[in-house]
């Protein structure tokens, strides 16, 4: 009898177990709830580093997930509700203007070049007679002798976008230039070519590469603020109609002052 009751009692034990656990779960999926963020491969980035410091003050809020493709992409996904934020790098085209915009921060593009490069400056028109191909050669612009290897993003990307617009002004870049999908394909392969040449985001400037001058100012995050470095775009998060309660809570906490200050330690300027 006494053994019929410990075995009883063990059961017992075992389903009250097994509730909590079931009942935890239901918690845990019922917070578990997601929003989810696509586009720009520049704001990609900072996006997940935010997304990082949001779950960590808010463990029991919703968990943001984010993803690339480029600016068009992130346009399209919030226009269709694949995702409840687009992030792009450029402004809204005509066709995206059914979209809401939030700027989050500002952007310089910064034209990099391997650091063995002797090359610091460039006038904004060498830097387009570069990426159109009509400057092929170093030594046309001060350095040393040797090929020219152009670095660009592909079309549809923010910041070729951008690019296009401060600097080509309608021209097209040069058809032998090397194409690539982001800001850090970009970095690498100029990292590994002593005669490339590329842009990417001021904020992804590292070691591995070296930060030109244009037209005398050298892109800093003080010379974006001040407008003297005048390369420079909006980093935005963009969606249609209302922002759901969840999305709005994690832009709320991007455009705070705990999100200003995780942008301000990547290089990016954002508002006073």
């Amino acid at each position: 009898m006494a053994r019929r009751l410990v075995t009883t009692a063990l059961i017992v034990s075992v389903l009250l177990l097994m509730g909590l656990a079931s009942g935890c779960v239901r918690r845990e999926s019922k917070a578990g709830a997601s929003i989810t963020l696509a586009g720009s491969t520049s704001v990609q980035p900072f996006a997940e580093m935010l997304a990082e410091e949001y779950g960590k003050k808010y463990p029991d809020r919703s968990v943001v997930y984010v993803q690339g493709g480029g600016s068009s992409a992130g346009a399209r996904a919030a226009i269709s509700g694949a995702a409840q934020i687009g992030m792009m790098s450029r402004e809204l085209a005509p066709t995206e203007k059914e979209l809401t915009p939030i700027v989050i921060a500002h952007d310089a593009i910064a034209l990099v070049v391997h650091p063995a490069n002797p090359v610091s400056q460039l006038t904004k028109e060498q830097v387009k007679r570069v990426f159109t191909g009509e400057i092929v050669d170093w030594s046309a612009v001060g350095g040393h002798s040797g090929r020219i290897n152009v670095v660009s993003r592909e079309e549809g990307s923010g910041t070729r976008g951008a690019f296009d617009e401060l600097v080509l002004e309608g021209a097209d870049v040069a058809p032998r230039a090397i194409v690539q999908d982001s800001n850090g394909a970009v970095r690498q392969t100029v990292s590994q070519d002593k005669m490339g040449i590329g842009y990417i985001s001021l904020g992804l400037v590292d070691r591995t590469v070296k930060a030109v001058a244009v037209d005398g100012v050298i892109p800093t995050v003080e010379n974006t603020r001040t407008g003297k470095y005048t390369l420079v775009r909006p980093f935005l998060f963009v969606y249609k109609g209302h922002m759901v309660p969840d999305a709005e809570a994690f832009a709320d906490f991007v455009l705070g002052d705990e999100g200003k200050k995780v942008l301000a330690s990547e290089g990016l300027v954002t508002s006073k």
